[in-house]
């Protein structure tokens, strides 16, 4: 009887070993193993479905671990970038006032709203007149927070002309239905050298919305420094991702805080932020994308960061076909957590980089399809690196988590902070650092020049509110003066 349960003992453990193998070769892990299950599973008998669906909810309990209140979010440090005076300034006190300074605007204006609330309907406000490198026409408030749009309003601001920037707006869709609003900002065509920086913008479906128009393109645009984020999940059929860039080449994205882009209606992903359609030379750095921040616990798939998305139709890329959905791009330094699939997802994404990157409670880092290559370096990931359907993944010298370990609720990653559950990311001893000496321009919380830098998006994550103090600092004098 003892040599039985001796045998018995040792099948398990080589059954065990042998699952274990084919899991980490599989690199699925179970947040993704669970929804396909169910999915295959569906139509079957309803005893199937129900044994399925808890099996998946066990695998999603055993990979993302109880759900915590969330600590502020870091506060990415940007690069203090002086901009040309203006050539005149324009003070507006109503939305009629807005419209009219915008229609009528040149080159250098400052169309600067009057502390208050603006409400706007009906039409969007069209953005025609261009400014230009040495004198761009801003829109702002002068000093953050002190200015509110309500945008009751299908597309809130409709850039069709170059060298336009929005700066220290808050902006919030009010719409009862949320399918009436899609954008805050939608930028097409001419409307290149798109600069929006300081904003708080909120309750949209794509808060930034660039595609081409015809044959021109909004190149070499700059999303920096913003908060985007929702209040509720948006009940809407059409895509949800605050930053939705096609057909446009050489914008950077920067110091972004984007969460809570979940959706009501299952009809596919949503994204804190993707650019697809064929272009080239864009940059996603040093934001900090929480998928589920206050909106948690919701079913649907939620993706951090992509190069790609799901693919493109043909007509709307930038050369007609398609051939890749992006060349030459870049995801770098940012903290991405708290989403239900990828952190990180490049697709047909020729010549990628994706390198030093945080991710904490995702599904890792995928690169899918034969077009998609990718340098993968620096990135601390609780989750996993894979290539599926023919990407080559170049993968240097990263920190990942083995999928077998995720199966058994183990993640070395989230006990190297404090609290990753709950995004107190002070390192709990000394950081991880590289094996060889790297060179990171700046990391999230703007720290440069370390010869062995920690793995991922930080040095140190106080750092990053060291430095929001020093702004809100230097800020508070300079309105003093």
């Amino acid at each position: 009887m003892k040599g039985f349960f001796v045998a018995v003992l040792v099948g398990f453990v080589v059954v065990a070993g042998v699952l274990a193998a084919l899991v980490d070769r599989a690199r699925i892990p179970p947040r993704e193993l669970g929804p396909y299950l169910e999915h295959r599973a569906s139509g079957h008998r309803a005893a199937i479905v129900k044994v399925v669906r808890e099996f998946d909810h066990a695998l999603l309990a055993v990979d993302r671990g109880e759900p915590a209140a969330h600590h502020p979010m870091p506060v990415p440090v940007l690069a203090d970038t002086p901009a040309p005076g203006p050539l005149r300034i324009v003070t507006v006190t109503s939305a009629d006032d807005a419209r009219r300074a915008i229609a009528d605007a040149h080159a250098g204006d400052a169309i600067t709203f009057a502390p208050g609330t603006y409400r706007f309907e009906g039409r969007s406000i069209a953005v025609q007149r261009a400014g230009t490198a040495d004198a761009p026409i801003v829109v702002r408030a002068d000093v953050p927070g002190s200015v509110v749009l309500e945008f009751d309003i299908l597309e809130g601001f409709h850039v069709m002309a170059p060298y336009w920037t929005f700066e220290n707006l808050v902006i919030r869709g009010v719409c009862r239905d949320h399918s009436d609003c899609e954008h805050a900002f939608h930028v097409v065509g001419n409307g290149s050298h798109f600069v929006a920086r300081h904003n708080e913008i909120v309750d949209f479906n794509a808060h930034f919305k660039v595609n081409r128009s015809r044959d021109a393109f909004p190149d070499d645009g700059r999303i920096e420094g913003n908060v985007l984020t929702n209040t509720t999940a948006r009940d809407t059929p059409n895509p949800v991702t605050p930053i939705d860039l096609v057909a446009a080449s050489r914008w950077s994205i920067v110091g972004n805080r984007i969460s809570d882009f979940v959706k009501v209606q299952r009809t596919g992903p949503s994204y804190g932020a993707f650019v697809k359609g064929g272009g080239s030379d864009n940059r996603i750095e040093r934001n900090v994308v929480v998928c589920e921040d206050r909106l948690r616990g919701m079913p649907g798939d939620r993706v951090g960061l992509s190069l790609g998305d799901g693919g493109t139709a043909p007509a709307v890329c930038r050369d007609g076909r398609c051939i890749t959905e992006q060349e030459r791009s870049v995801i770098a330094s940012n903290l991405v957590a708290s989403c239900s699939d990828d952190g990180i997802y490049i697709f047909r994404s020729a010549m990628s980089v994706v390198r030093d990157n945080t991710l904490l409670d995702t599904a890792g880092i995928m690169a899918r399809g034969g077009e998609s290559s990718v340098d993968v370096d620096g990135n601390l990931v609780d989750g996993v690196i894979r290539a599926v359907d023919g990407a080559t993944l170049h993968g240097g010298d990263n920190i990942t988590t083995s999928a077998a370990s995720l199966y058994v609720g183990s993640h070395p990653v989230r006990r190297l902070f404090v609290d990753a559950e709950a995004l107190d990311l002070r390192w709990r001893d000394a950081p991880p650092r590289r094996q060889r000496p790297a060179t990171v321009p700046a990391d999230l919380c703007g720290v440069t020049g370390v010869s062995r830098p920690a793995y991922g998006a930080f040095e140190d994550v106080a750092e990053c509110a060291r430095s929001a103090a020093r702004m809100r600092s230097t800020s508070a004098v300079v309105e003093r003066r």
